[in-house]
């Protein structure tokens, strides 16, 4: 075992942490981790990330179930549109992208640019969401739930989640919180459901017969990941998560730009 793979397995400590704490941000690190840590390439790292992520997400909706911190009607309403979409990118979009999308006597962009270029995009997204103070939502008896809106929510962020292998929970918690009127507490606990359906699914998704996959190098990611949402879950518990969410915020901004940087211009 190299010493970039036994970084790669420290660092995956902190992906749990982070969905241990704020219920999202796993893959916005699983997948620079893979990529530039651990050397795999960005199509086959995209699947690891959802494996991992969704695995760990997992165990940590499990722990939140029993807390009774989880609304499994909108983990369906909002779940089933975001697996679908997500299985159908993984199993038939992204495969059948052209290895270079654009080719000319200047410029030419493979698939796995396009990949983390978009990834870089959705993580910077991500920052400035994460960034911003979010407000609690105080739900009432006359909270109005659009749950149409709530089911074409779920598709589009399937489909973003399908092409760069994230779980999408920068995008899952505010569509809980503002869409589907969800207190915070809850709405990290059913958004760690819905990462994970839908993280294995669009993995599932993502297994050919031509495909090798490294399950020990998986396995053991995996694992230290799962370490960390313990981790994590043990801080939420004395540390202030808005300020761990902001100041991870400005952290994934740097490397949103970092990658842009790194895929288009070095």
């Amino acid at each position: 075992m190299d010493s970039n793979h036994l970084l790669g397995y420290f660092l995956a400590v902190l992906i749990g942490i982070s969905l241990g704490l704020i219920g999202s941000g796993g893959s916005i690190l699983s997948v620079p981790i893979l990529v530039y840590v651990m050397g795999i390439e960005p199509i086959l790292a995209t699947a690891y990330s959802l494996f991992t992520v969704g695995i760990t997400a997992l165990v940590g909706g499990i722990k939140k179930a029993k807390e009774q911190l989880v609304d499994f009607k909108k983990v369906m309403v909002f779940g089933l549109p975001t697996l679908i979409a997500v299985f159908l990118t993984r199993k038939f979009i992204v495969p059948a992208l052209p290895e270079v999308i654009i080719q000319s006597a200047t410029i030419t962009v493979h698939k796995s640019t396009l990949i983390m270029s978009v990834f870089a995009v959705v993580m910077m997204i991500a920052a400035l969401r994460m960034i911003q103070p979010t407000k609690e939502v105080q739900p009432n008896e006359h909270s109005e739930i659009n749950y149409l809106k709530i089911a074409f929510t779920g598709i589009f962020i399937g489909l973003i989640a399908g092409f760069v292998g994230a779980g999408g929970g920068f995008l899952i918690i505010p569509a809980l919180l503002f869409l589907a009127k969800t207190p915070m507490k809850i709405a990290i606990g059913t958004s760690l459901f819905i990462i994970a359906i839908q993280s294995l699914i669009g993995f599932i998704g993502d297994i050919r017969p031509e495909q090798i996959l490294d399950w020990k190098l998986l396995l053991i990611f995996s694992s230290c990941s799962i370490f960390g949402l313990f981790i994590g879950s043990a801080l939420s518990q004395k540390l202030d998560a808005s300020k761990l969410k902001t100041l991870f915020g400005w952290f994934v901004l740097v490397m949103g730009i970092y990658i842009i940087v790194k895929e288009i211009f070095i």
